[in-house]
């Protein structure tokens, strides 16, 4: 911990920061499927005429900057450890390029105007759940959880889930059912996604003592927990089309969907070297934008 409260270099050490790396601290490649998955929430919402597109658009950019802020905290939070692990390593404040203080600061500001552009664009559930998003990732996932528990994705998962019931809420301006069981198939899709890349990321997590479940329980009992979430997740996903949310077109391509994603599973399952893992960690990512976005396209 002191290590965090200490800053490890000296301004002068730093070289000139730029606007791109005040960017990457946001980001952006998780922030996209974090905006998309928000602007599904918008999209199946009901009577989103009502808010006018404008509005709506600065809405998201709200989103994409509050997920943002987020990434950018875990980014200073978690500098002593980045700059040992091979994958994160690179990023700007490991590599000297912004400093702690600077990219703490960015953070700040960035949630602060994130929210409240939110409400004022939107509503204030829509606000609400932002900040309650931003806090849940940065203090209970981040802070609390990521160093204690092999649970840490489990719970700390939900806060990547919460995009789509800003969205949602940013027309309605309340928390329905539907707009829960969004968030649901993004909570149980979390840990299956992100466990397939600690697995093959486990040696970086060994390094940074960092207890994700393939360094506390081993691959193998990992393995078998991400087949039981893709299995569960499958049922999930088919809800919107008994609900009235989408029609059963929808169900037959989330059905597809997550069939794919339990044979991948099991294949990581089978395998004794990481090739089925990578691959699915990169099927996870597509099959969350396709889920979403046949959604959209056979919304009712």
């Amino acid at each position: 911990m002191d290590s965090l409260l200490t800053p490890s270099s000296s301004p002068s050490e730093y070289s000139t920061s730029t606007a791109g790396d005040f960017f990457s601290l946001l980001k952006p490649r998780v922030m996209s499927l974090v905006v998309f998955s928000g602007f599904a929430g918008y999209w199946v919402a009901p009577d989103r005429a009502d808010l006018h597109p404008f509005l709506a658009l600065i809405g998201m950019l709200a989103l994409a900057l509050g997920a943002g802020a987020s990434g950018a905290f875990n980014m200073w939070y978690d500098r002593d450890i980045d700059a040992v692990m091979n994958r994160t390593k690179t990023r700007a404040i490991p590599m000297g390029k912004i400093t702690p203080d600077d990219a703490l600061g960015f953070a700040i500001f960035t949630t602060i105007l994130a929210v409240l552009m939110m409400a004022l664009a939107t509503n204030l559930m829509a606000a609400g759940i932002l900040a309650f998003a931003s806090f849940f990732y940065v203090v209970v996932y981040t802070a609390f959880l990521k160093r204690r528990t092999a649970q840490n994705i489990v719970i700390g998962g939900a806060a990547g889930a919460f995009p789509p019931m800003v969205g949602w809420a940013m027309v309605t301006g309340d928390i329905t059912f539907s707009s829960v069981l969004l968030f649901l198939i993004i909570f149980i899709w979390t840990p299956p996604h992100f466990w397939a890349l600690a697995l093959f990321a486990n040696e970086d997590y060994k390094r940074a003592e960092i207890p994700m479940m393939p360094v506390t329980h081993g691959a193998k009992h990992t393995k078998w927990q991400m087949l039981v979430y893709t299995v569960i997740l499958l049922p999930v996903t088919l809800v919107p089309s008994f609900i009235g949310l989408a029609n059963w077109v929808y169900a037959g391509v989330a059905f597809a969907l997550g069939a794919l994603f339990i044979l991948s599973a099991i294949r990581v399952l089978g395998a004794e070297d990481m090739k089925p893992a990578k691959q699915m960690f990169g099927y996870s990512v597509f099959y969350l934008f396709a889920l979403f976005l046949t959604l959209m396209l056979c919304h009712n």
